[in-house]
C-alpha cells in the first residue's frame, strides 16, 4: 500500500528475526527505507535472533502488547513473524489483529483495498463484498502460515537427515555453544538484570537467558557475582552499552 500520496499518515512497527550477518542488516535497512517510502511513521522497530517456530519471543511479545489501533505491523516475509503451526499461528496472528492492527508482508494481499475500490465504484454493495472479502483474506493467510511451517519443517528434516549422515561417517560434531553470548547472558543476570530484561538486552529468547541460567547454577550452585562463569573464568561486569 503507497500511503505516500494520499495524506494518510500510518503508524508502522517493524518487525526483524535475524541473524548476525551484514546481509541481514542490510536487508533491515531496506525495508525500513520502504516502509518510510510509502509514507509509514515508524514508531518501533523490534529485533531479535530467535527461532520462528518459538512462541516465547521476548521482542515479538514486547511488540504486541506496543500495539495500538490502527498500527501496522511489517515484516520481510510472514516467516519472520512466525513458523509455527499453522494452528498456532493462525493464534497468534488472530492476538495482533486484535489489538486492531493490520500485517504487510509480501505473501498477503489486503483484500480490505480490494473492497473499499468495489464500493467506490458502486458495481457491488459492501454487505455482500465484504463477507467475500473476509473469506479470502483468511484463505490466503492460512496457505501462507501453513507454506512456512512447512518450509520451516523441510529443512529441520533435511538437517537431521544431514546429521545423521555425519554421524555414520564419524564427522558430526554437533551444535558449538555461542559462547559470547552465555558470557554476556551471565554478565547481566550477575548485574541484576530480569531474565526478559537480559533477552531485550541482547535481543535472544527467555529459554535461551533460562537455559544458560541454570547451566550457570548448576556448575556454581548459585548466580553470586563471586562465582566464576559458566566457562571457569572470572566474571567482570558489562556496561549495557557493550551488549549492543
Amino acid at each position: 500500500m503507497d500511503l505516500k500520496n494520499t495524506g494518510i499518515s500510518k503508524t508502522a512497527r517493524i518487525y526483524f528475526r535475524v541473524s548476525t550477518d551484514e546481509q541481514n542488516l542490510e536487508r533491515q535497512h531496506q525495508l525500513i527505507e520502504r516502509a518510510k517510502a510509502q509514507g509509514f511513521y515508524i514508531a518501533g522497530i523490534y529485533s531479535e535472533k530467535a527461532s520462528g517456530v518459538n512462541p516465547d519471543r521476548s521482542e515479538l511479545r514486547r511488540l504486541i502488547n506496543d500495539l495500538q489501533t490502527g498500527d501496522w505491523v511489517i515484516a520481510e516475509s510472514i516467516d519472520r513473524i512466525t513458523r509455527l503451526p499453522p494452528a498456532e499461528a493462525e493464534r497468534l496472528i488472530d492476538e495482533i489483529t486484535a489489538k486492531g492492527a493490520k500485517i504487510q508482508v509480501p505473501e498477503i494481499f489486503d483484500f480490505e483495498e480490494l473492497g473499499v475500490f468495489f464500493e467506490q465504484d458502486g458495481s457491488l454493495p459492501g454487505y455482500l463484498l465484504q463477507p467475500l472479502l473476509a473469506a479470502l483474506q483468511k484463505m490466503f493467510l492460512r496457505i501462507a502460515l501453513n507454506m512456512s511451517h512447512q518450509d520451516w519443517a523441510v529443512r529441520k528434516r533435511r538437517q537431521k537427515e544431514g546429521i545423521a549422515l555425519a554421524k555414520r561417517r564419524g564427522g558430526y560434531q554437533g551444535r558449538q555453544p555461542d559462547k559470547s553470548l552465555h558470557e554476556k547472558i551471565i554478565k547481566l543476570r550477575l548485574q541484576g538484570f530480569s531474565i526478559t530484561q537480559t533477552a531485550q538486552t541482547l535481543g535472544c529468547s527467555v529459554s535461551t537467558v533460562n537455559r544458560v541460567s541454570r547451566q550457570h547454577k548448576k556448575r556454581t550452585g548459585t548466580l553470586d557475582e563471586n562465582q566464576p562463569s559458566i566457562f571457569r573464568q572470572p566474571v567482570t561486569k558489562i556496561d549495557k552499552g557493550q551488549t549492543e
